[in-house]
């Protein structure tokens, strides 16, 4: 749409959401865990304009073994902006890389 009508782009909203869930997560779990993110659903209600500060809220909605639910609401300055859920499942890193360096072998033999 042009120069004029740049905003606060959706992919840059999940990117910030999702550094938003797993630094509160990691905050939170022993050292040599983190986390992944596995689904995204929300809804982005209104345009924030660039360089307006983004607030993004984040509550835990459910625990259930591994996999962690949060609730979230973002808003601007002036409106909010989205809400919708985030899930993200708590895996081992040292197991996580192990499994991407199988993956990289796989790929290797094709």
């Amino acid at each position: 749409m042009g120069e004029d009508c740049r905003v606060y782009a959706t992919p840059s909203l999940v990117r910030d959401i999702e550094h938003t869930c797993r630094d509160m997560i990691v905050e939170n779990i022993p050292s040599g865990q983190d986390s992944v993110g596995t689904i995204v659903n929300i809804v982005h209600t209104a345009p924030t304009l660039l360089g307006m500060e983004v607030t993004v809220t984040v509550t835990v909605a459910e625990i259930e073994g591994r996999k962690v639910a949060l609730d979230i609401v973002a808003k601007d300055q002036l409106d909010n902006i989205c809400k919708g859920r985030h899930e993200r499942f708590i895996v081992d890193v040292e197991k996580t890389q192990q499994r991407l360096r199988q993956k990289a072998a796989r790929l290797q033999e094709t």
